[in-house]
């Protein structure tokens, strides 16, 4: 099975799929930090998904301008454009000749300027001990099944209200913008597993005929 997964450059998805016997590339910018540059396509992933031979396409459009957690920089992003480019490109992935298509983004405006997600997950129902809220918009594909149940890991209190956050994620702030993006934009490993077990599977057993609703 031929795969693409695009806006990917650590190929933790593209290297499952690997390990299960595909012909998976990552797409990004970027080049690749998964140690694999053979299986890196650097550069836009436009001409890319114009094509129609790939099997399954699963995308991560960048989230920085769409997922609820920036919305306090909302309107600067909307008065400059920002986020109608980041919209534009991920309204991009629902209009591909392919059968089979995941699109992975946090919570965000796209539950509501497109539609909501087919499905939400978390690390930690598939073995990785980390909260991070995930969307997934499928065609074609089921949704995935839990695979092992953890705890969700460590959570510490932020700011003057004392909110809640995991720890992963609030650390990521003593980094730089372009590495906080980077290191919060990363799939799990469990996930990624689940993603080519279960997706891999299907698109070889059967024809997918319908959009998972």
């Amino acid at each position: 099975m031929r795969v693409l997964v695009a806006c990917e450059e650590s190929q933790t998805v593209c290297r499952a799929f690997r390990n299960y016997g595909h012909e998976a590339y990552s797409c990004d910018l970027q080049p690749c930090s998964g140690g694999h540059p053979e299986w890196h396509i650097q550069g836009d992933v436009l001409p890319l998904l114009r094509q129609d031979d790939w099997d399954l396409i699963v995308a991560h459009p960048p989230c920085t301008d769409l997922a609820v957690s920036g919305a306090a920089w909302f309107e600067k992003k909307r008065a400059d454009g920002r986020q109608q480019a980041s919209i534009a490109f991920f309204m991009l992935f629902t209009d591909v000749p392919c059968k089979r298509v995941a699109i992975e983004n946090p919570i965000g405006i796209m539950s509501t300027l497109w539609r909501k997600p087919d499905q939400i997950i978390q690390p930690w129902w598939y073995g990785d001990e980390f909260n991070k809220t995930t969307c997934l918009w499928l065609k074609g594909l089921p949704p995935l099944r839990h695979t092992k149940w953890v705890g969700s890991g460590e959570w510490i209190r932020v700011g003057k209200k004392g909110g809640r956050r995991a720890k992963w994620f609030a650390d990521a702030f003593n980094l730089s913008p372009e590495e906080r993006s980077r290191v919060r934009s990363k799939t799990f490993p469990g996930i990624a597993e689940a993603m080519a077990a279960q997706w891999g599977s299907v698109a070889i057993e059967r024809p997918c005929l319908e959009v998972v609703a």
